[in-house]
């Protein structure tokens, strides 16, 4: 594994799972694009400059594959951090994992019902865990 800490492979893998994600969010959002241009819901004259004439369920699904490289990032960045300091147990893979699935929920919420009783509790559960992991961190760093 080179310089990695061979315990590090326990966030690889819901790092990888987060990237995955972000790529399925991805076409759900071209899914839906695409929908709606041959449904002639939406020209493409009217989107080329901006994304505000999408019909809802569009913009909802762009919406939230910007979300996907908002939190998601300091993910990635604690993760790398943690694998670095050697922050790898199953604790701090455990966080890992809840981020991704919280991340999973906010993006079926957010796609689907757009219930905001729900998505902001999600979306503070996830917050929660990249806290845990950032104390994990500086932890193991000290």
């Amino acid at each position: 594994m080179g310089l990695m800490n061979p315990g590090g492979a326990s966030l690889v893998w819901p790092v990888l799972a987060q990237v995955a994600f972000t790529f399925v969010v991805l076409f759900v959002m071209g899914f839906f694009r695409r929908q709606a241009l041959y449904a002639r819901e939406v020209r493409l004259k009217d989107i080329a400059l901006s994304g505000d004439t999408w019909p809802p369920r569009a913009r909802q699904a762009a919406n939230n594959f910007t979300n996907q490289f908002e939190t998601p990032v300091l993910f990635y960045v604690l993760a790398i951090m943690a694998i670095h300091v050697g922050a790898t147990g199953w604790l701090m893979a455990t966080f890992a994992w809840l981020f991704v699935a919280t991340r999973v929920v906010h993006a079926f919420v957010h796609i689907g019902s757009n219930d905001l009783r729900l998505r902001p509790l999600v979306f503070l559960v996830g917050c929660i865990a990249l806290i845990a992991m950032l104390i994990g961190v500086l932890v193991a760093a000290l």
